[in-house]
């Protein structure tokens, strides 16, 4: 049969390079462009919209911490807490065989832009409608770790862009592996998808000042709700998933979801707060008028 024909051996490296003992993963260089491209994007949003450096500096480190803290320790608490409760030392010795949970890091850069939010007496919403942007272009670049890390794949299928893992099933001839989703593709794609979006209501439509949550809404719809359905074409990541209705990542995934519907019902009659603190601000005059 020609579907017989039609898929992609996949049998990638995951480590970049090795200095001795330590190697140097595909994975982690996700995370760290993730986060420059993060700092980049505030730079600019800060020079763009009058901020000084000061606001920029915080942030970024804050959220940043919570980002990666938030991710590794999601992973441990939603996908395997029975073993790391057992083993906590292995939270940090264990993170470069992987386990980053993009849930927890929701969360903790939910906590870190409140802390700077707080400590510039800023609206909460400026951050959360602007950290979309870097957060979904960084999705798409930290799934396309997973892929050449050969992890989070999909069902077996038969459709003719369908990836043979090569490394998940060692010792297995070419011919015998299983045709699956490449998932971490389809996700990507999304997130792809979102940040271009994204990037239209910023700079072409300047949603961020005019609909003040729109663009948080709207990155959660991209992000969450295409994951939600992604789910299902997913192998699961652990055992105790096989008996849930939904999976983890589904089940995670629904208040962020419910969160995004909220947002941007308020966030479309205008209910959020918006402004530009004077001690840090240079917004033109006729924008300080409007608050």
């Amino acid at each position: 049969m020609l579907n017989d024909f039609l898929y992609i051996v996949w049998d990638c490296n995951p480590v970049m390079f090795s200095v001795g003992s330590v190697e140097i993963r595909y994975y982690g260089l996700a995370w760290a462009l993730t986060l420059l491209l993060g700092e980049r994007f505030f730079t600019a949003f800060a020079r763009r919209e009058g901020f000084g450096p000061q606001i920029v500096e915080t942030g970024f480190m804050w959220i940043a911490f919570g980002a990666v803290v938030g991710a590794r320790l999601g992973h441990c608490m939603f996908y395997d807490f029975s073993y790391y409760i057992s083993h906590p030392i292995e939270i940090i010795t264990g993170v470069r065989d992987g386990g980053m949970a993009s849930h927890g890091s929701a969360l903790g850069m939910l906590f870190g832009m409140w802390v700077t939010s707080r400590k510039y007496k800023m609206p909460y919403v400026w951050w959360l409608d602007r950290i979309m942007l870097p957060v979904a272009i960084g999705g798409a670049m930290v799934r396309i770790g997973n892929l050449i890390n050969s992890e989070i794949v999909g069902s077996i299928t038969d459709v003719p862009w369908g990836f043979k893992f090569l490394r998940l099933y060692p010792g297995v001839a070419v011919e015998n592996v299983p045709v699956q989703h490449p998932s971490q593709l389809y996700e990507a794609l999304c997130y792809i998808i979102t940040f271009a979006i994204l990037m239209w209501m910023y700079y072409k439509k300047d949603v961020a000042r005019r609909r003040a949550g729109m663009m948080f809404g709207v990155g959660l719809v991209g992000i969450f709700l295409t994951r939600f359905f992604i789910e299902f074409l997913k192998v699961n990541q652990e055992a105790f998933e096989e008996t849930m209705t939904l999976n983890m990542g589904q089940t995670l995934s629904i208040p962020f979801i419910l969160l995004a519907a909220w947002v941007l019902w308020q966030g479309a009659k205008g209910r959020f707060r918006v402004g530009y603190p004077d001690k840090y601000s240079k917004a033109p005059a006729e924008d300080k008028k409007k608050r």
